[in-house]
């Protein structure tokens, strides 16, 4: 079911040029700094609303959360690496022509985390970023294959990050939880070592509550993925693989049928098929949307054209997210943005664009309820008059 051509609205438009400044809801590229630019359109209240309101963040990589402060520092570490040490060169570097070109630049970045401590670095401060834009969930993604076959202890590793989870909740009140994502790229072997590394009870972190497949769709076909989600669930964890980004509908489908899909994400291709919309719609399967990642990254031409307003009107689930925040020169609080322009929303609908990604998060019921009850303290305040 697997088709291996992009989808015809991701047909790359020429190579990519220097963007400071442009509009990022109407040009091809993401803005660069998330400190500097934003959404144009919104009212500048707007922005301070979206910047206080509690959230959620599901689809998140924790490599590609990385800022470039932190991305400098494990370059400077590490100077055999090609990637600049400067981060004002590092906007220039996450400049990207396609797809491909992105996962070579994101697997340069994976190069730099070499030792236990860069883990425990890169994990610390990416919660305090989320911190910073009130967050105070977040299922971050983690592909463990990707350091564990460069030489990582994988005790130590898993030491690592549960070391700055606790840290991060202590200190910052962010509580973290971990998706392990099979490198598609990588093929069979690293999901053989994913999945080892998931379920291994002596190695299993307390914080992993999911199981993904990211990396490259084209020539990845879903269903041979299907033994390695079938032991993830058998243990516990929740399905939640990439798909449809950069592939037709049928590959959505594949990760629904043979992969027993809980979340999608991305999902981008969805829009090009009502029955998967109204599959999605009626089983409350959510799609984790990620606006400036899919124009970026050419998986959508323009903003205008992405499809989260297709899934809004079939009914969808939709949750906003920031992929890889810093590669993409966004953050959470700019993606809210962006989808409240996009879609048209208020206040109260950002409120509820906040709420479905707690309610389709892994977090425990009490959890959830506390979140939720925060947002709407939240906005009762912000509106009361």
């Amino acid at each position: 079911m697997l088709t291996d051509q992009p989808i015809t609205s991701a047909a790359p438009a020429g190579p990519a040029a220097p963007f400071p400044g442009r509009d990022p809801l109407t040009d091809q590229y993401a803005p660069r700094d998330p400190h500097a630019l934003f959404d144009p359109h919104a009212p500048r209240d707007r922005h301070a609303f979206i910047a206080g309101l509690p959230k959620a963040e599901l689809h998140v990589h924790h490599v590609g959360s990385a800022s470039p402060r932190i991305v400098s520092e494990l370059a400077a570490r590490h100077p055999d690496s090609r990637v600049p040490t400067d981060p004002e060169a590092l906007a220039d570097y996450f400049t990207f022509t396609d797809f491909a070109h992105f996962i070579e630049v994101y697997l340069s970045v994976v190069d730099l985390i070499r030792t236990p401590e860069d883990v425990r670095l890169l994990t610390y401060e990416v919660a305090r970023d989320l911190a910073r834009q009130q967050v105070r969930y977040a299922e971050l993604t983690i592909t463990p294959f990707s350091s564990t076959r460069r030489g990582i202890d994988e005790r130590a590793f898993m030491d690592a990050i549960e070391d700055a989870r606790k840290a991060a909740e202590a200190e910052f009140g962010t509580v973290l939880r971990w998706c392990f994502d099979i490198p598609g790229e990588a093929g069979l072997e690293s999901a053989e070592e994913t999945i080892r590394l998931a379920t291994d009870d002596r190695l299993r972190p307390e914080g992993l509550v999911s199981f993904g497949l990211g990396g490259p769709e084209i020539g990845v076909p879903r269903p041979q993925f299907k033994p390695y989600f079938d032991r993830a669930i058998a243990a516990g964890l929740h399905s939640v693989p990439h798909a449809g980004e950069t592939t037709g509908p049928d590959t959505v489908w594949d990760a629904l049928t043979e992969l027993r899909a809980e979340r999608i994400g991305h999902g981008t291709s969805s829009a090009l098929d009502p029955k998967l919309l109204a599959h999605l719609a009626e089983h409350r399967i959510p799609l984790e949307v990620c606006p400036t990642s899919n124009i970026a990254t050419r998986a959508v031409r323009t903003m205008e054209e992405h499809p989260i307003k297709d899934f809004v009107r079939a009914g969808v689930l939709v949750t906003v997210n920031s992929d890889d925040p810093p590669m993409f020169g966004t953050d959470l609080n700019n993606e809210y943005a962006v989808a409240g322009r996009l879609l048209d929303l208020d206040e109260r609908g950002l409120v509820e664009l906040a709420k479905n990604a707690v309610h389709a998060s892994f977090l425990d019921t009490a959890g959830k309820a506390s979140i939720v009850e925060e947002i709407d303290a939240y906005t009762a305040r912000w509106l009361a008059p």
